[in-house]
């Protein structure tokens, strides 16, 4: 702009980014006074040339010049030149930063009375009852987003948002948070259930699977727990639970039924060998979750009699007894080649 001309050995900072709302200025007025620091001694016709808002220059300008933010000197026309920002906006500035304290303090005080009520009510401090099915899928969302480092699941159906086992399990694992799950035998049993198992695997769950689980479960870093109560109906409830020694005692049996658990590895990791098929290890998990012949066959989209053989050959191959024996020796001799 010709108004700087004859001052080329002067350096001026660009703008910073953000606004002066704490201040007490509106956007227009906060862009308005950003515009004359930028461009001082500039009359409001020059201003207007860099004037990108569609509210009128002038009307801020004014209000900025009431509020003794803005300098008009004398002149025809008269030029604008911003009063010292340090000096102009530190009195607001101070002022909002001692409401935001008292907020602060009035905040602690109010949590202080809550924690005091719970504690004497309903012991809500570590134990929160969730009534409804919404009230505890949201409970669930907000678990699973308070997880950091690792979520530990017992899954069983039904489920509550009627995705199964797939839901908000990816995301969760691509956030970098580690995932162990035990599957009960009759979450296999659910349409879709081996894609979804195998979409989970692929992301880095690690699987394991149980003919029964004694209850329905989440744990978050153990820091977070909970225990679905009621999944049979639309009166769902859970406890929510928060650090205790009923949250260590859940703790303690997941981790007891981790090692008693049996892998399940539907797909590979890496392109699968000639003897190490795709198929392969999709029939060796469905035979640990105990599935029917029929239910195998839905599974691996093949015809009732095409499974009754895929079976029939991975139990001869083996020398077992019984479809449930075949799968677990197939796992036990799957994780032995992959040890070091």
């Amino acid at each position: 702009m010709d108004h700087h001309l004859g001052r080329p050995d002067v350096t001026v900072p660009a703008l910073p980014e953000g606004d002066l709302a704490a201040a007490g200025l509106t956007a227009v007025e906060s862009a308005a006074y950003e515009l004359v620091v930028a461009e001082p001694g500039a009359t409001a016709a020059q201003l207007d040339r860099s004037w990108i808002r569609r509210e009128p220059l002038r009307d801020a300008l004014d209000a900025l010049t009431a509020a003794g933010l803005v300098r008009a000197a004398e002149g025809d026309p008269p030029t604008y030149t911003a009063v010292d920002p340090e000096v102009a906006l530190d009195a607001p500035i101070r002022a909002y930063e001692a409401r935001l304290r008292a907020a602060r303090e009035h905040l602690h005080g109010l949590a202080a009375v809550h924690r005091a009520h719970s504690d004497l009510t309903d012991s809500t401090a570590v134990l929160e009852v969730v009534s409804g099915r919404e009230a505890v899928l949201e409970r669930l969302v907000r678990l699973r987003r308070a997880a950091e480092t690792e979520i530990l699941c017992l899954d069983k159906p039904p489920y509550l948002d009627g995705s199964g086992t797939t839901s908000g399990g990816v995301e969760l694992l691509r956030r970098g948070v580690r995932s162990r799950t035990i599957y009960e035998r009759s979450s296999l049993e659910q349409p879709g259930a081996l894609r979804g198992l195998e979409q989970l695997i692929t992301a880095g769950q690690q699987a394991r699977v149980l003919p029964t689980l004694p209850v329905k479960l989440y744990l978050a870093d153990g820091r977070y727990g909970l225990l679905i109560r009621r999944p049979l109906d639309e009166r769902e409830s859970a406890v929510l639970l928060r650090p205790c020694a009923l949250l260590d005692a859940l703790v303690h049996l997941f981790e007891g039924l981790w090692r008693s658990a049996l892998p399940l590895r539907p797909s590979p990791a890496a392109p699968p060998s000639p003897r190490r098929t795709v198929e392969h290890r999709r029939l060796v998990a469905l035979l640990l979750s105990g599935l029917t012949d029929e239910a195998i066959a839905r599974q691996l989209g093949v015809g009732y009699r095409t499974a009754q053989r895929h079976i029939a050959a991975l139990m001869a191959s083996l020398g077992a007894r019984t479809r449930f024996q075949a799968g677990v020796q197939a796992a036990r001799r799957e994780q032995h080649e992959q040890q070091p």
